[in-house]
């Protein structure tokens, strides 16, 4: 997509001016969306786009611009500017590039599916989802695919090439009866192609949304208090995504803007968990095989038994905190410079049944479903909405409610998960972060949580 001799011309430019580091990152993107509510086809949207990154590094300053032009003058002209206020004289040399190896994780299949198919599913998946009850109001269904071709350049003389194909659907269920209103929802997403939204079980996932938003409509306000809580498996897992996930990324350790900047080698959560982040998970959502830096993913052990034992770390990360580098490095497109993100980042499995968690936690709440909620990663602090919830009397599950919340801090909840169990599920997501929104996974088994402060309005 950039002609090499161009890159070195540009490359060249950087080191003459001083710079100690130069990366350039290639991006060309093909989207496609299309979205159905009202039983009716709403969007039907297709785009390209393409753009040049540029960055310099002086010490432990980080300059970065970006441009839709791959012309020589003009990434010659934004290099000078972005080194306009760091420049001073210094020796060159031409870089010989030597394309990086790495392995490249599998995907699901991409197959050719005319809109005309994609379309016909969407009304299969629409009438099934409403003929659960009357009281299904609404269906919303999108899909959306994306490729994304990526090259790498830089001064130590990598050259990456890489292809990342993307796709997600997207199906919400509203109930309705008089005034009162809820939802169900379930967003799943693959590293590949539309082989995927192919297989989709249309029975499963019309079922599944539907039964959640007439739970939730039926269901009884929650009450307030401290108790324990059972958190299920798959999306449960964005609890330990936001309130500890982001304060491990070296984005917010370098500024220790996170609680856990100086804790690695301590114990920060109780011997019963363990957590990773893993970018190498053949057909995941969050997976990569190189990141946006040009060094192959990698598994990150995060937590091992209570002790933390790594951060999540780019370039920038490595030189402000001295931290290895882990594969990490990730943006939106090339309108970001890269900062170190979460890729696939879960709890790993113990071994107890959900039935033995809820049997050992005695009266509490049983979060079947998470829904969205906000953290502050300087603190910890968390506030998280259950979308789908369960009094527990006597280990035993017995009415819905809703109305739930889960507040507290992630240094506090981690030392409070005493069991882990089984069953270990994924759930896609788009984090947000400094360097825009980027594909993750979070995951989990069911956890017990042995107190936490449950907001409610019974």
């Amino acid at each position: 997509m950039l002609d090499k001799n161009v890159a070195n011309d540009v490359i060249f430019e950087a080191l003459s001016l001083g710079a100690s580091f130069c990366d350039i990152f290639v991006e060309r993107s093909q989207v496609e969306n299309v979205s159905m509510n009202s039983s009716r086809v709403k969007d039907v949207k297709s785009g390209i786009d393409f753009g040049i990154g540029v960055r310099l590094i002086y010490g432990n300053k980080a300059l970065y611009g970006y441009t839709n032009s791959a012309k020589r003058e003009d990434l010659i002209s934004l290099t000078r500017v972005l080194a306009e206020k760091y420049k001073k004289a210094a020796d060159a040399k031409t870089i010989e590039f030597k394309t990086g190896a790495f392995k490249k994780i599998a995907e699901i299949k991409n197959i050719s599916l005319p809109l005309s198919e994609r379309i016909a599913k969407f009304h299969e998946i629409d009438k099934k989802t409403r003929s659960h009850s009357e009281l299904i109001s609404q269906v919303n269904i999108g899909l959306m695919y994306k490729e994304q071709q990526v090259e790498i350049f830089d001064s130590e003389g990598l050259y990456i090439h890489d292809s990342r194909p993307y796709c997600r659907a997207s199906l919400t269920a509203i109930a309705k009866d008089g005034n009162e209103q809820a939802t169900g929802s379930w967003s799943p997403g693959v590293r590949g192609g539309y082989g995927f939204f192919q297989d989709l079980d249309t029975d499963w996932i019309s079922d599944y949304t539907a039964r959640q938003a007439i739970n939730v409509l039926r269901a009884k306000p929650c009450p307030a208090g401290t108790m324990p809580v059972v958190i299920d498996n798959g999306f449960g897992g964005v609890i330990f995504h936001e309130a500890c996930g982001h304060s491990l990324e070296t984005t917010s350790v370098e500024k220790k803007a996170s609680v856990f900047w100086d804790k690695k080698g301590e114990m920060i959560a109780h011997e019963a968990l363990s957590a990773v982040d893993d970018g190498t998970i053949d057909n995941l959502w969050g997976s990569i095989s190189v990141d946006d830096e040009g060094m192959p993913t990698q598994k990150t052990q995060l937590i091992k038994n209570g002790k933390l034992e790594n951060f999540l770390c780019d370039r920038m990360g490595e030189i402000k905190t001295g931290h290895p580098r882990t594969g990490s490095a990730r943006r939106e497109s090339y309108k970001y410079a890269p900062a170190s993100r979460m890729r696939n980042t879960f709890i790993e499995p113990g071994k107890y049944s959900l039935e033995e968690l809820l049997q050992s936690m005695g009266d509490g709440l049983y979060a079947k479903s998470m829904g969205g909620g906000s953290v502050n990663p300087g603190t910890g602090e968390f506030n998280f909405n259950v979308q789908e919830g369960y009094l527990v009397k006597s280990g035993k599950i017995t009415e819905t409610v809703k109305g739930a919340t889960l507040i507290g801090k992630g240094e506090d909840i981690m030392r409070h998960i005493s069991m882990v169990g089984s069953d270990l599920d994924f759930a896609a997501g788009i984090c947000g972060s400094v360097s825009g929104g980027v594909p993750v996974t979070v995951g989990q088994p069911p956890v017990k949580v042995d107190q936490i402060l449950v907001g409610g309005h019974a």
